[in-house]
């Protein structure tokens, strides 16, 4: 009868009802306001193109769209283009939410609450009404929408001669995923039908990736961190959780975040130039960098007194050749070290902080405005210069909203993870008394942590724990779940070295 149950339970419903409440336990909203839906069943469709002579005309251009397999938020388009000279130019464009939403609308009042889209293991929470950021607001397939375009001109060497930025009008000529895509650039498929029925797309998109290959070189020569944390999704069957599936990088996603990096590096120089103060996004040089020197020390690698990406970026990727299966452990200890990535007001000609991690000095976010609140302001940003206009936020707006957005990025985070290990709770269940392999990733007065090799999950051991360290393999046995908190137990069955 147990198992009947355990088999019939609609765990979707289960994980959005916890969903449900740890975000308002939290204090973000998980449902739109009366005033929000008055609001959007008022706008019924995108913004009209008109005839501005600051906006181009670029719907003929091969632009594309490559995202996660079930993503309808689709915020930029690519395009690449060979130049004479050997040069490429690289154009990135973003949707233009500002169009329809309007600062100090109702709309816009919830979205600069959240901040960001929440994305939780059984359910997403949009930052606005899918109506906008699925539809109206989205750079759909075959559909003509106004956005803001930052292009690029990189030599051969991937060194930036040129940038600038501009309004103009495009058209989706292929909405792709990064699987697919990834997986015919390796060779290991056939050309997707999406890139195959569109001439021309399929030469433009193995330019982007090589352009794309020699920008992530020269990051790398920067001391940009190479860090790899596991990240799984939920696999659900119906309504039954089945699986958790590890996200996995791949040369597709390699071109989107690297043309994403490069645009939102533009855009923070485009406003310093302009003396136009702007949001920033920062991580700073460590404060516990001894610790980091400390933990590294450990893998017997020697790292310089004061902070230096570059030295650490070796250890970085000398450790992920070395020891891949320990190196998702390694990459989230170096990541809590490190210090979490903030917003802050930039004031032009002082010095920004830069970010640590990319080895950037300018750096915003400009590229995600249907998710990230931070992005839209920034779009309003760039829109005003453009047009000669007065920045619509003064600096102790920019100040105070930067504050706040860190805040709600930090408790969403949170929200999201909360969700993903009542997940993991949910699936394993029904595993309780069996055996696992796994590896120790926390030993400290507070507790000892293991994760499972075969099965992305980690959980406290609450007894046999003596002696272990961090990176032990061990043999697990799961005692307990609780699903409402996503707490799971483990007890020691026995250890071995491997």
């Amino acid at each position: 009868m147990d198992n009947f149950n355990e088999q019939n339970q609609d765990h979707l419903k289960i994980l959005q009802d916890i969903a449900q409440r740890v975000l308002n336990e939290r204090g973000l909203y998980s449902e739109f306001s009366q005033d929000v839906i008055e609001e959007m069943e008022k706008i019924n469709f995108p913004a009209s193109i008109d005839h501005n002579p600051l906006i181009q005309d670029l719907r003929d251009l091969l632009w594309a769209s490559i995202d996660n397999d079930d993503s309808l938020d689709l915020d930029q388009l690519t395009v690449a283009e060979p130049l004479p000279d050997g040069s490429i130019r690289i154009r990135v464009a973003v949707a233009d939410v500002d169009a329809l939403i309007k600062r100090g609308s109702a709309i816009d009042q919830f979205a600069s609450h959240n901040t960001t889209s929440i994305y939780t293991a059984a359910k997403v929470f949009p930052m606005l009404p899918e109506k906008f950021s699925t539809n109206l607001t989205s750079l759909n397939f075959h559909e003509d929408r106004l956005a803001i375009v930052t292009d690029m001109i990189y030599d051969k060497k991937g060194t930036l001669k040129e940038g600038k930025i501009y309004r103009a009008v495009v058209r989706n000529q292929a909405k792709l995923a990064y699987n697919s895509v990834a997986a015919w650039l390796d060779g290991k498929a056939s050309e997707p039908a999406a890139i195959a029925s569109v001439p021309g797309l399929a030469e433009n998109i193995r330019l982007q990736k090589n352009i794309a290959e020699i920008l992530e070189k020269n990051r790398d020569y920067r001391g940009a961190l190479n860090l790899d944390t596991i990240e799984a999704r939920p696999v659900f069957q119906g309504n039954q959780i089945v699986d958790l599936q590890v996200e996995q990088t791949n040369c597709a996603k390699k071109i989107i975040e690297n043309f994403m990096i490069c645009a939102n590096s533009v855009c923070a120089r485009y406003l310093e130039d302009l003396k136009i103060p702007d949001i920033r996004r920062v991580v700073r040089k460590p404060k516990k960098w001894d610790r980091i020197v400390e933990f590294v020390k450990e893998y017997n690698f020697q790292l310089p007194g004061s902070p230096d990406s570059r030295k650490l970026n070796e250890f970085l990727m000398k450790q992920q050749q070395a020891d891949p299966l320990r190196f998702p452990d390694v990459s989230l200890t170096i990541i809590k070290l490190l210090g979490s990535g903030e917003y802050v007001a930039q004031k032009p000609g002082l010095e920004a902080p830069g970010h640590f991690g990319l080895a950037i000095k300018d750096y915003t976010h400009s590229t995600a405005p249907n998710r990230r609140y931070p992005d839209l302001i920034t779009q309003r940003l760039l829109k005003a210069a453009l047009e000669n206009q007065r920045s619509p936020y003064s600096f102790e707006e920019l100040a105070t909203l930067a504050i706040h957005m860190t805040e709600q990025e930090d408790i969403a985070t949170k929200a999201e993870r909360q969700v993903e290990k009542s997940a993991a709770a949910l699936l394993l269940k029904s595993k309780i008394g069996k055996q696992f392999d796994a590896l120790v990733t926390g030993a400290a007065q507070k507790g000892t942590w293991v994760r499972l090799i075969d099965i992305p999950v980690e959980g406290k051991l609450v007894r046999g724990f003596s002696g272990l360290k961090v990176g032990n393999r061990v043999q697990v046995e799961l005692i307990s779940v609780n699903v409402d908190q996503g707490y799971i137990d483990f007890t020691r069955a026995k250890s071995y070295k491997k």
